[in-house]
């Protein structure tokens, strides 16, 4: 064999490794890419992310000294007049991906949720009765005013994004009662809103808590609070989950979750009847069929020429 042909074959065996390598951390490497791709097509709309503002921008109002709370200028703030009192608070709304991420509701236009509210708040324009039309960037000056919910090491109350569409009112007095109705959802997306429950707090907000396992219902809740002098800020958040439009990932036929595996034969809820356990080709590591088939003329080749 000559000098020349012995170094083309070196070179060619080094091409079909590395060939062979490549679809070997592909294999390893793309179930991961293909889990995150299948969690972002479970959900119907995307999470809105809305950076909360930072000090020194104009929607940042005020912080309290000791970190307890953060404001945020909200277009449906309003102060009562006369005012009567040192009452403020809250009545809020956050929708819900599948996923449990806040968003804007682009996925159902022209749907309303109505939330009633008592004489107390008869002189806020927000209010008697409160409405929340979707989408709200479609409807809204700062479609979410509020960030009520997850924490961060470099922010007192919340996690940095914005989350609640909210009213806030100031004034009333000491002793006054707030009181809200249930949420009705309406319009051409009414079926596909979720109400959750409802979120009611009348001391210092806590945001380190999650909305769907936090939300009671409306009878837990009691439908309003009064003022004290101790409590005189007070709100409400109504949590709203938006449902999947595919009515097969809402409920399985055997009324069993998606993740738990069928009692009998250990197969996930997920597999389709009759299935002998293997891989199709769509659940396939790696490159799937066209890696399998590089990988193995790579091996024929390589074996052919290490003969000659």
């Amino acid at each position: 064999m000559s000098q020349q042909h012995s170094r083309g074959l070196h070179r060619s065996r080094i091409v079909l490794t590395v060939l062979l390598c490549v679809c070997l951390i592909g294999s390893i490497s793309t179930p991961a890419a293909v889990a995150a791709q299948e969690a972002n097509s479970s959900v119907t709309e995307a999470a809105y992310s809305q950076p909360a503002p930072e000090p020194g921008d104009e929607y940042f109002e005020a912080e309290a000294s000791d970190g307890r709370w953060v404001s945020y200028v909200n277009p449906r703030d309003e102060y009562r007049d006369p005012y009567l009192g040192d009452g403020s608070g809250k009545i809020c709304t956050v929708l819900l991906n599948e996923a449990g991420e806040p968003i804007v509701g682009e996925t159902v236009p022209n749907t309303t949720v109505t939330i009633p509210t008592g004489e107390t708040l008869e002189w806020h324009s927000g209010a008697d009765p409160m409405t929340v039309e979707y989408p709200l960037t479609d409807h809204y000056d700062r479609p979410l005013d509020s960030d009520q919910f997850g924490t961060a090491d470099d922010i007192g109350q919340g996690d940095g994004y914005m989350d609640s569409h909210c009213i806030e009112f100031h004034g009333p007095a000491v002793d006054a009662e707030i009181s809200y109705g249930e949420a009705n959802v309406d319009g051409d997306h009414a079926d596909r809103i979720e109400v959750v429950g409802y979120i009611e707090k009348t001391s210092t907000w806590e945001t380190d808590i999650d909305p769907l396992e936090a939300a009671t219902s409306y009878e837990e809740t009691g439908g309003g609070w009064t003022y004290r002098e101790s409590e005189s800020h007070g709100q409400v958040v109504v949590v709203l989950q938006l449902a999947s439009d595919n009515p097969a990932e809402n409920e399985t036929a055997t009324g069993v979750d998606t993740n738990e595996t069928t009692a009998g034969n250990g197969t996930d809820a997920n597999e389709t009847d009759g299935d002998d356990g293997s891989a199709t080709a769509d659940e396939a590591p790696g490159f799937g069929i066209v890696g399998t088939v590089v990988a193995m003329f790579a091996l024929v080749v390589g074996a052919r020429l290490s003969h000659r």
